[in-house]
């Protein structure tokens, strides 16, 4: 019997704005630790029996990422499932159980959150092993959260008073309370925080959505069947999978099946919903701070300070959220910082990009930082990693300056292949084909000074791209 882990890695992020973005959201970025909590995710499975490499979904636009933060921890072989839309979860782990029913019947799946944190890590194991049995014998299981307190933050599981093998039956799932109800649950003792976590055989899953739910298994049946191979990614079916319900598991299956059984779990498990939750997580100062990054503090007091471009100092301040980076700043107290989620609303009604993308973006070949924005022209460095190649490409409306300021450049420049090293340049009029590749073992570092008449990252045409993005207009 394998355990197969399905982590689920397709969240936008928006409550941790700015941060997590759009285009970079939390999963991909270490709040709680060294590691990604992607990388957390699947690196706190190691010790399991049985364990296999995961399956992955998440969203297009994030698969270089995932491939990349696979490759920095030596997951040598994930599956990475695209989502061409979102579609909830029951859609995206019917897909993933369909996908694994490719290489085995026997699997168990394992489903995780990609941004959760959990800090008790044997006690964590322990429960997926009672999980694991109960998912072997039939049953859906699902981790219920012991809570710490009448969270009305949270969805509720009613475990049943007599349990079998360290697992209950479930009685009802019940959505978020009001906090009279949240007390009431509490002092009742049986009622546990959904954890939106789960292990199920895939054969049972089906089945069971087959009764439950049966057009969710058409469309996705449809779109694993028609799924395109896509260098090391696995693209489902537009058309297909966009004609599936948007639901979550809870209400396409779990709420109306009879076979659920729910595993408590107290392994210190938190799903990083707010900074409020990283100040209460991390580890706190004498003053009750949590400093992560370039800080000075005077007289400051239970505050969470994150400086990642900037020096932040703070004089006089208590109970604050302080979170820095290149392009945006944001101050709250902890008490209204989970309202963020209003500036990203009105950033992107006004059409900013702060809302969305970092100035510092991320590609298949290493990143590109904007500098320096102005009439006409504009500045980025570009880091461009051992072995990587931007894509052969022309430019309708900008010319390009490529300074080396380390490593050494193999260019492409109309009909010409230069070799440029520190302090070379060269000069790329409008509409002329060019291309940059690092052919070496170190880093490439470059200053791109564009100018022209409109500088957006939709004026490339590729011609050539090792990475499989010929169709597409950026990135």
């Amino acid at each position: 019997m394998q355990i197969i882990p399905v982590i689920l890695s397709g969240g936008s992020g928006t409550r941790l704005w700015p941060l997590s973005r759009k285009q970079y959201p939390k999963q991909y970025l270490p709040l709680a630790g060294d590691k990604t909590m992607l990388q957390e995710t699947i690196l706190r499975l190691n010790g399991l029996d049985n364990l296999s490499d995961p399956i992955i979904v998440c969203n297009a636009d994030h698969r270089f990422l995932v491939a990349e933060q696979c490759q920095q921890i030596d997951i040598k072989n994930p599956i990475i499932l695209l989502e061409p839309v979102g579609r909830n979860t029951a859609p995206a782990i019917t897909a993933a159980a369909l996908q694994s029913l490719k290489e085995t019947d026997d699997a168990v799946l394992l489903v995780l959150s990609a941004d959760h944190v959990i800090q008790d890590i044997d006690t964590f194991h322990q429960v997926i092993n009672i999980a694991s049995h109960h998912a072997q014998e039939g049953k859906l299981s699902t981790f219920g959260i012991v809570p710490t307190d009448a969270n009305t933050g949270y969805g509720y599981i009613k475990a049943s008073t007599d349990h079998v093998g360290g697992a209950y039956k479930v009685e009802e799932f019940v959505e978020k309370p009001d906090i009279k109800t949240a007390e009431s649950y509490f002092e009742q003792g049986n009622y546990l925080w959904n954890s939106g976590m789960f292990m199920f055989k895939a054969t049972t899953l089906i089945d069971e959505l087959t009764t439950h739910s049966p057009s969710i298994i058409t469309s996705v049946k449809t779109a694993v069947n028609n799924a395109a191979q896509d260098l090391d990614f696995i693209r489902l079916d537009k058309q297909a999978f966009e004609s599936s319900p948007s639901d979550s598991i809870d209400y396409a299956l779990m709420e109306k099946s009879n076979n659920v059984v729910v595993v408590p779990l107290d392994a210190q498990w938190n799903d990083i919903g707010s900074w409020s939750a990283l100040h209460d997580i991390g580890t706190k100062d004498t003053n009750g701070n949590v400093i992560k990054g370039d800080v000075i503090t005077q007289d400051t007091t239970n505050t969470y300070i994150n400086a990642n471009h900037h020096m932040v100092a703070t004089i006089g301040v208590d109970n604050l959220i302080i979170v820095d980076t290149a392009d945006a700043t944001f101050i709250a107290t902890q008490d209204k910082a989970q309202e963020v989620k209003s500036i990203v609303e009105s950033l992107q009604a006004s059409g900013r990009c702060e809302g969305t993308a970092h100035r510092k973006v991320y590609r298949p070949w290493g990143w590109y930082d904007s500098i320096e924005t102005g009439e006409h022209f504009q500045a980025k460095r570009l880091h461009v990693n051992p072995g990587a190649k931007l894509s052969l490409q022309m430019h309708h409306k900008r010319a390009e300056h490529w300074v080396v300021v380390s490593g050494i450049a193999t260019a492409i420049n109309g009909e010409e292949v230069l070799t440029l090293k520190e302090g070379d340049s060269t000069y790329i009029p409008i509409g002329t084909t060019h291309a940059l590749e690092n052919k070496t073992n170190e880093p490439l570092e470059i200053i791109e000074v564009q100018s022209g008449t409109y500088l957006g990252e939709d004026d490339i045409v590729r011609f050539d791209d090792i990475y499989g993005r010929i169709e597409a207009n950026a990135g």
